[in-house]
């Protein structure tokens, strides 16, 4: 059951999260930087992992070409890691007043902190270096951004453990990342995939090593001659994504009440999607 769980907050939560890579008030942060969208992102996602090196950071976020790793965290580096962080945390902030009004104010996001805190303090992170990396960090004080903080480290927590099954799945991080826009036979499924053209841009692949990638994959029986997952490509995927939401279940058996506290984050949300910031969204009047 707490696997079940882990899939519905992981899919109710995540438009909460992402608002922080897709906002218009991120081109004010990087300017105020002199960064480019790469370094407020790797910048901004991995500040917590301290100044360590872009080998570790490309590790860590695993699917991202690392020449295209090395240029965001440097340029972050330079600019100063607590002033990335700071540059974020305020265009995370004006996101997300956008988005909520005056349910910024709203007591329940305190209550929702509260109960995640239940499970951060919980956790073990053995194995999940981002996750630990955000847990440990400091915390925002108002609790708009308490529940962003949140919910990232339980985020985070997943897409650790994603990773690990990845790993053991044998991918690399070119074939991880070409597998997970094939398109699945399952139709649902297949309508999440974010496609080739956007995926390859913003992971930092070129045309060589995508079509690389897919040839060992075809080469291993995962993927057919027309691109699309085989029957054993959609058994790995399926097989992945439960030992992914398994790997986060014990994030979710610790939270008071889950259930209940995902019904009260719908509405905050649904906010957070009706900016319309969100790929493939629109602005609802």
């Amino acid at each position: 059951m707490s696997s079940v769980m882990a899939r519905a907050a992981y899919e109710t939560l995540e438009p909460y999260h992402v608002l922080a890579y897709f906002n218009p008030h991120n081109e004010a942060a990087q300017q105020s930087l002199g960064l480019d969208p790469l370094g407020l992102y790797f910048g901004g996602r991995a500040a917590p992992l301290g100044r360590c090196t872009a080998a570790v950071v490309a590790a860590t976020f695993y699917n991202f070409n690392p020449a295209y790793v090395n240029h965001g965290w440097n340029a972050a580096l330079t600019a100063g890691l607590s002033e990335v962080d700071a540059a974020r945390t305020r265009a995370v902030d004006a996101s997300l007043r956008d988005a909520l009004g005056d349910r910024v104010e709203a007591p329940e996001l305190s209550e929702m902190v509260g109960a995640l805190r239940v499970a951060i303090g919980e956790a073990s992170y053995a194995g999940r270096p981002l996750a630990a990396a955000w847990a440990f960090a400091p915390w925002p004080n108002e609790p708009h951004l308490q529940f962003w903080h949140a919910i990232t480290i339980a985020r985070e927590y997943r897409g650790d453990g994603h990773v690990a099954a990845l790993v053991l799945a044998g991918l690399s991080p070119a074939e991880a990342l070409v597998f997970h826009e094939a398109p699945h036979p399952d139709p649902d499924l297949r309508r999440r995939t974010l496609g080739r053209k956007i995926s390859q841009k913003t992971r930092g692949w070129s045309d060589a090593d995508w079509d690389g990638a897919a040839e060992s994959l075809r080469a291993k029986g995962v993927l057919g001659a027309d691109g699309a997952m085989t029957d054993a490509g959609a058994k790995l995927y399926d097989e992945m994504e439960r030992e992914t939401d398994h790997s986060a279940a014990s994030f979710w058996a610790h939270v008071p009440d889950a259930a209940g506290l995902l019904d009260t984050a719908k509405p905050f949300v649904k906010a957070v999607i009706d900016t319309g910031y969100l790929p493939g969204t629109k602005r609802k009047s």
